[in-house]
């Protein structure tokens, strides 16, 4: 279908909203270009088919790969979705347990809900994750060696991955950037899939923070597989095509909030 030239000025316009803003209701966006909703859905959709950005009920978000967007924006997309999923995330850690956590906003959100935990030995391979939680009184707090990312403070490189393989924890956190129907965990760097794939190798129980957007996106490197996670934790707009996935794949499924 052709796109005319004042629809392809409004697709400019909203995509430049969501750098700013991370995501935006159809409302929202309805009343900051004036014009219906009905026109805005056609222009997400649109923007959707050409994977720019990522549909949820009622509204859209920037695609979450680093290509696409910064961390602050990042930060930003599902904000009160990924406290929901980390706090439900730091509620399955018990007290005096060995864990990694991957970096990536939902991840850092359930590790700023461990303060008030006891007795944890936490490896982490970002370097703003571990200042956000290094005065937390009952964490100690280990980092690899390796490159550390400019943008956004991660940690990659080999002597990353070999440092985490050094490690058998209880538990790894791990985000993923995509969730493909077939059950693939992927990611946009192959830096930071190499890491992912070490700590799911050395963790005893395995789980995965995302909110339910990542489901169905596309990104071109994979992590590994949802069959090897022990539980995936997420919100209510979990669609029902990733409650079958998990079923058949036997990994629990947690809905926080």
């Amino acid at each position: 279908m052709r796109i005319t030239k004042s629809a392809q000025a409004r697709h400019t316009a909203v995509l430049k909203y969501l750098q700013q803003h991370g995501r935006a209701t159809v409302d929202e966006l309805a009343e900051k270009f004036e014009t219906t909703p009905q026109t805005i859905r056609k222009d997400l959709t649109s923007l959707a088919e050409a994977n720019q950005i990522v549909r949820f009920h009622g509204g859209a978000a920037l695609v979450g790969g680093t290509e696409y967007t910064g961390l602050r924006v990042r930060q930003e997309i599902a904000r009160e979705e990924k406290d929901i999923i980390g706090r439900a995330v730091a509620a399955q850690i018990p007290n005096n347990a060995s864990l990694i956590i991957n970096a990536g906003t939902t991840t850092a959100s359930a590790a700023r809900h461990l303060e008030h935990h006891v007795g944890l030995k936490v490896v982490t391979d970002s370097v703003l994750l571990a200042n956000d939680i290094r005065e937390f009184a009952g964490l100690e707090v280990m980092v690899p060696g390796g490159v550390v990312r400019k943008s956004d403070g991660v940690i990659l490189g080999e002597a990353t991955v070999d440092f985490i393989r050094q490690f058998r924890v209880d538990f790894a956190i791990i985000g993923a950037a995509a969730i493909a129907p077939d059950g693939a965990l992927l990611d946009y760097d192959l830096r930071e899939a190499s890491v992912a794939r070490a700590i799911i190798e050395n963790a005893r129980t395995v789980i995965l923070a995302v909110d339910s957007t990542k489901y169905g996106r596309a990104a071109p490197v994979r992590i590994g597989e949802l069959a090897q996670v022990d539980m995936v934790v997420t919100d209510k707009g979990c669609p029902q095509a990733l409650r079958d996935l998990c079923a058949a794949v036997q990994v629990r499924l947690f809905i926080a909030g």
